[in-house]
């Protein structure tokens, strides 16, 4: 028999935006295959989380996704739902609020910022550095700041198995971005959830704090957004100008309910400038950074492939932000009906 970590990892019920939460538990065991029946259910004080009061403060934590932890030994991650005593969803688990739908393809642009007191690395003590222009995709001491956070990060995703399809440092100084692909809804957020996890482990050893604030240096700066990328079978195989003019149709339509779930302190960010669209306005256009939706290049050549959603803040939950593209696609009722019809192959 061999002891196994398992690092239960769950969001809290702080308000407007969750922290993460995680505690481990071992289990001696023979081994462990990745079988989700092997990890049992979980109780936590929710009095210390926001997610109960003291008097009746046990919360669950339902394990319902394994991930391997190769920065550690034995050990692996899982990423729980919180539920009442009686085994139903606590009103903070908002990856209950929808049905998953495997159809959905999420890739998430993730921008945040290495910080240590307050001020992002490689800032002086006293003002600013040099304009935004020579820190993006940049190399060289100067322009790059927290590239060892950044790799030994991108190296542990990997490892758990998550389908990580980049990294880059970001327009201003100390600001990096990895991109997080995932098929499934809920698989796409779970994966994310667990990159936002690991990075901030990874940070606590240099003595580095994470940002997600979307407009974390007031001023000429850009801010951080979680740029979503999304598709669902239709999109991607058939697609046509005509349903890609549907959805946009929909989106505009649903700009506020979008807003209301992207995060707070969004408006700091999307004004109209530092390649946002303002917070107040819809638009869309191909290749238009400065749009709501962008849609690519690649999928304007034959309209079908994928669309990008630039309005997600940083510190968005990235379960709201599937869960609502999810909703206003399936407003448009051609693309559930045509999906049963695509080729099957």
């Amino acid at each position: 028999m061999a002891k196994f970590k398992f690092e239960y990892i769950w969001l809290d019920g702080y308000m407007p935006e969750p922290n993460m939460r995680s505690k481990t538990k071992i289990i001696e065991m023979d081994f462990f295959d990745g079988d989700m029946k092997s990890i049992p259910v979980w109780s936590f004080d929710g009095s210390s989380t926001q997610q109960a009061e003291g008097s009746n403060s046990d919360c669950l934590l339902k394990p319902v996704r394994v991930y391997s932890d190769k920065g550690r030994q034995n050990a692996f991650l899982v990423i729980c739902e919180v539920l009442n005593p009686d085994g139903s969803p606590h009103e903070s688990n908002t990856r209950a609020r929808f049905e998953d739908d495997e159809d959905l393809w999420l890739g998430f642009e993730q921008e945040y910022v290495l910080t240590r007191k307050g001020l992002p690395l490689g800032f002086p003590s006293n003002g600013y550095p040099r304009p935004q222009g020579p820190y993006y995709c940049s190399v060289g001491h100067g322009n790059a700041a927290g590239r060892e956070i950044v790799e030994e990060h991108l190296d542990l995703c990997l490892e758990a198995g998550i389908e990580i399809t980049g990294i880059n440092a970001e327009v201003m100084l100390g600001q990096w971005e990895f991109q997080c692909f995932g098929r499934g809804a809920k698989k796409a957020c779970d994966d994310l959830t667990v990159c936002r996890y690991l990075l901030h482990r990874v940070a606590e050893k240099y003595e580095v704090e994470i940002e997600f604030h979307p407009k974390p240096i007031k001023g000429d700066w850009n801010g951080s957004g979680m740029h979503t990328n999304f598709s669902n079978k239709f999109l991607r195989e058939r697609g046509g100008k005509e349903y890609v003019e549907e959805l946009m149709k929909a989106f505009q339509a649903t700009h506020e309910e979008h807003i209301s779930e992207y995060g707070s302190n969004n408006e700091l960010r999307l004004t109209g400038m530092h390649e946002t669209q303002a917070i107040d306005r819809f638009s869309y256009g191909i290749s238009d950074r400065g749009a709501s939706i962008r849609i690519p290049v690649s999928t304007a050549q034959e309209w079908k492939g994928y669309l990008e959603d630039r309005r997600p803040a940083s510190h968005a939950d990235p379960y709201r932000v599937a869960a609502r593209i999810l909703k206003t696609m399936n407003m448009v009722g051609k693309a559930k009906k045509n999906a049963k019809e695509t080729v099957k192959s």
